[in-house]
């Protein structure tokens, strides 16, 4: 666009200069040699015009025939190159898409064409190839050497990175990534390898500071950052609690800052307080976590803030968090433990199946369980809420890549990644009434073949879910024929191993003492689920 604007002012400025000369005629007389030549001003300037013209004209043809060999070296050098670099961008396409043998077909074509100091691609697409080829080795060579050119350093750590976590070498893999990490910070593949090597060993500040580098350089988003820096600063406390417990104190705090809600930073931050005799502040730290989300481990320090404190204290600070959160199960277990500590049997008792009603857990169960046990000493009626205990789903906790932990851990102890653990309820077990054991199964399977017996051809088989005395003794079994229920692993025990051609009927009336029908399901008959345990 220049050079047509400069050739345009240039034609432009020659044909002002002609109609300038047109509108003032005159001659021009040259002497020379004797001769005197006179012409026009107008064809004077036209032919010192076409001199010039001719000559620019012949120096161009002239140096074009000087500049020649270098301009035909120039082109083929030119095609050459654009050739090998089609081969270099048909073998990455081909690396991409997995083909290895075309991908080392353009290789060797690339590399005969262009250079490989002059274009780095080409080891790339070289050690690509000798991945899909399987030649790890081959690989790994051209990786290390990439090492040495420092365009190509970062390259060859990713790429030796790779095939360190390939073969499972973590060592190797996070020594890589360190160097890289070192030598850009912006990589997020080598922060995040470097931070899981760093939180392994248990270096807290160094993982705080590249965190700190991860969000400067905007590598995750700031409520991210925030949330890392609340687990690391709280694995911090855990660690610095009983060596520094002003440091370990001022590590939590700043976590629960971050993430109130954070009941292990929440936990840890109370606790520094409560040694340094802080139990106001620690006690609205724990308040605000439970509002946020009730948690048992929050509840269990806040009810044991004090360690002089009597039981009826306890309990009465167990209520204060009901009240803070009302109408939930953990708040519920909260006061029915204090006050079973207390002695407070019909407190704890009706915390207990309010916890039951509005969530059927397996703790809940266990604790009505030790409700009853240290109030009647009902060994039947204990044996049946352990019964519904292992059958009701599991109590929430910390569960990380499968593995379910009673306390909280800032990494996973499987892949070692950085706040893996959440608070939830594990996966359900199947078959969970079923033991593992060979005695118990050599004693199971007697029992379900004398149980499986039909009593007549129209009668289906029966599988009892409860044993009940009254309607072992003789109750009509035909009211039973459209329930199929499980067998519990109290009615396993009770029967002998060579139960084997036994009337389920005589079985059943030699059973131990049994609690019976509980008055609260005769008053509910709801149909009940078909179940395979």
């Amino acid at each position: 666009m220049i050079r047509l604007l400069a050739f345009l002012i240039v034609v432009f400025a020659l044909g002002l200069g002609f109609a300038w000369l047109a509108d003032r005629p005159g001659d021009m007389v040259v002497t020379f040699s004797g001769y005197q030549y006179q012409v026009s001003l107008m064809v004077a300037a036209v032919a010192v015009v076409a001199v010039v013209a001719a000559v620019m004209i012949l120096w161009w043809l002239l140096k074009s025939l000087w500049n020649s060999p270098y301009t035909i070296s120039r082109y083929f050098r030119v095609r050459r190159r654009d050739r090998g670099y089609q081969a270099l961008s048909t073998g990455m396409i081909a690396a991409g898409a997995g083909d290895g043998a075309l991908a080392r077909k353009k290789t060797k074509e690339a590399a005969k064409l262009i250079r490989s100091d002059q274009e780095p691609l080409i080891h790339l697409l070289e050690a690509q190839a000798s991945l899909l080829e399987g030649d790890h080795e081959g690989a790994r060579q051209k990786f290390e050497s990439m090492l040495d050119d420092p365009e190509m350093r970062l390259l060859g750590l990713r790429g030796l990175y790779l095939e360190a976590e390939r073969l499972g070498d973590r060592n190797a893999a996070r020594h890589y990534a360190g160097r890289a990490a070192v030598m850009a910070p912006q990589l997020a593949w080598a922060a995040e390898s470097t931070l899981e090597e760093l939180t392994a060993r248990g270096d807290w500040d160094g993982a705080l500071k590249l965190v700190d580098a991860q969000k400067a350089t905007r590598q995750i988003e700031r409520d991210a950052a925030n949330r890392r820096r609340a687990v690391l600063l709280t694995a911090k406390a855990q660690a610095l609690a009983d060596s520094d417990p002003t440091a370990a104190r001022t590590a939590a705090i700043e976590a629960n800052k971050l993430r109130p809600d954070f009941a292990p930073a929440a936990v840890a931050a109370a606790a520094a307080l409560f040694k340094q005799n802080d139990v106001r502040k620690g006690s609205k730290i724990l308040e605000a976590a439970w509002k946020a989300e009730p948690h048992p481990e929050v509840a269990e320090l806040y009810t044991h803030a004090r360690p002089g404190d009597a039981v009826l204290d306890r309990l009465n600070r167990a209520k204060k968090l009901q009240e803070m959160k009302k109408n939930h199960a953990e708040s519920s277990m909260t006061v029915a433990r204090a006050a079973l500590d207390a002695q407070d049997f019909s407190t704890a008792r009706r915390e207990a199946e309010a916890a039951i009603r509005m969530d059927r857990r397996e703790g809940a169960y266990l604790l009505l369980a030790d409700i009853e046990e240290a109030e009647t000493g009902d060994q039947g009626k204990v044996r049946q809420l352990l019964s519904r205990a292992v059958r009701a789903p599991r109590d929430p906790a910390w569960v990380a890549d499968g593995v379910v932990s009673e306390r909280w851990a800032p990494v996973s102890p499987i892949t070692g990644r950085l706040d893996a653990f959440e608070w939830r309820a594990p996966m359900e077990r199947l078959g969970q009434l079923i033991d593992s054991h060979d005695d118990t199964s050599a004693s199971v399977v007697p029992v379900i073949e004398a149980l499986a017996k039909p009593t007549s051809e129209k009668r289906p088989v029966e599988v009892i879910d409860e044993i009940r005395p009254a309607e072992a003794a003789g109750k009509d079994a035909e009211s039973h024929e459209d329930h199929v229920r499980p067998i519990t692993a109290a009615a396993f025990a009770a029967v002998p191993s060579d139960a084997e051609g036994v009337e389920p009927a005589e079985e059943l009336a030699r059973l131990p003492d049994d609690p019976g029908v509980d008055p609260d399901e005769e008053a509910e008959k709801s149909p009940r689920r078909f179940r395979l345990f």
